[in-house]
């Protein structure tokens, strides 16, 4: 039997969190050690979440609202913070000291730089010493430093959509970076779980609509992300869409390849690229990623085109954004962490 690693998830009420009591409930190399919730404290588990009903610690272990002291005190080795920014730094910095390692689905530690933060955040970076000990949580990408960090901050849904088929391309000099346009889809589900009228059924079914634009706050991590991988100062136009579905993300990339490249090489890129990765999937033939294909598993899955009439290619991504989009990418990197096999508890 495998070691099992003492974890807490805080804010484990919320969509993402719900996602992750799932996965760490079933994950032979973990233990709830702690659940808070200031909403749910006192209420079991299974009372909250029914579709726990029958699991290990499902009726017995309880929410809490706890502070950082009560969390280190709880055994726990690991933290998921499923909390709003600026909410997560408040918790990450006393349980790091406290010696627990932590993972944050929250935008706190994902960008290096605290002035981008405060441009696109609006508010000044609540510890922005701990910027450059981040590990960026794309293990596709970032495997190595996220075995060794004691802070993982864990990619934004829509980054992961874009990065994953991008960046490879980009660090192989195949697209030009100025000629990058993206648009995406997303399910109500990330905007998270909260009372907003804009969000109610009612509003947006039957609709969808643009928000966030021209400057959507996962823009930042975007831009950092792609400028790393090709070597110069990325911008790029990205517009995000609701959709009515409830979970789901759905991205189209347009670029025009560098000169003298043929359009053949970013089939090449992203087989050297993601054969030995479990969770990237090629779409083949004919057919294009869809949602329904990811629903509530960690792959995402890509396919491109080559447009012959304007010289452009168009990349495609879908995933499940509160999966590879957040909790099971977070749980993903627990198992780098962790020495496991990155697949253990997600496939």
């Amino acid at each position: 039997m495998p070691v099992k690693r003492k974890i807490a998830i805080v804010g484990a009420s919320g969509y993402s969190g719900e996602e992750l009591v799932g996965l760490l409930l079933r994950h032979p190399g973990a233990e709830i050690a702690c659940l808070t919730s200031r909403s749910e404290a006192g209420r079991a588990l299974d009372s909250v979440f029914p579709r726990f009903r029958g699991l290990p610690q499902a009726d017995t272990i309880r929410f809490v609202n706890s502070g950082t002291a009560e969390i280190a005190a709880s055994g726990a080795e690991f933290a998921f913070l499923a909390l709003p920014h600026g909410l997560a730094a408040e918790f990450a910095v006393p349980l790091l000291q406290a010696g627990l390692r932590v993972i944050d689905l929250s935008a706190d530690f994902r960008l290096r730089d605290a002035s981008v933060y405060a441009e696109f955040y609006g508010h000044a970076h609540p510890a922005p010493d701990l910027l450059p000990t981040a590990a960026y949580g794309l293990p596709e990408f970032r495997r190595d430093e996220i075995r060794r960090a004691a802070l993982v901050a864990a990619p934004g849904c829509y980054p992961t959509s874009i990065l994953v088929p991008l960046v490879p391309l980009l660090r192989r000099r195949l697209l030009k970076p100025a000629s990058i346009t993206i648009t995406a889809l997303s399910g109500v589900s990330g905007a998270g779980r909260k009372a907003d009228i804009s969000l109610l059924f009612a509003e947006c079914n039957e609709s969808a609509r643009v928000y966030g634009a021209p400057k959507h706050r996962h823009l930042s991590e975007i831009e950092q992300e792609l400028s790393d991988a090709a070597g110069e100062t990325v911008r790029v136009t990205f517009t995000p869409h609701l959709i009515p579905v409830t979970r789901g993300m759905l991205a189209t990339i347009y670029a025009a390849p560098e000169e003298g490249i043929q359009p053949e090489a970013i089939e090449t890129a992203w087989r050297e690229q993601f054969a030995p990765e479990p969770f990237v999937r090629r779409v083949e033939g004919d057919r294009f990623p869809t949602m329904a294909d990811v629903a509530r598993t960690n792959f995402i899955d890509l396919a491109w085109r080559h447009d012959a009439r304007t010289g452009r290619v168009i990349l495609f991504s879908a995933q499940d954004n509160l999966m590879k989009g957040a909790s099971g990418q977070a749980v993903q990197c627990f198992n780098a962490m962790i020495g496991a096999a990155e697949t253990t508890g997600l496939l």
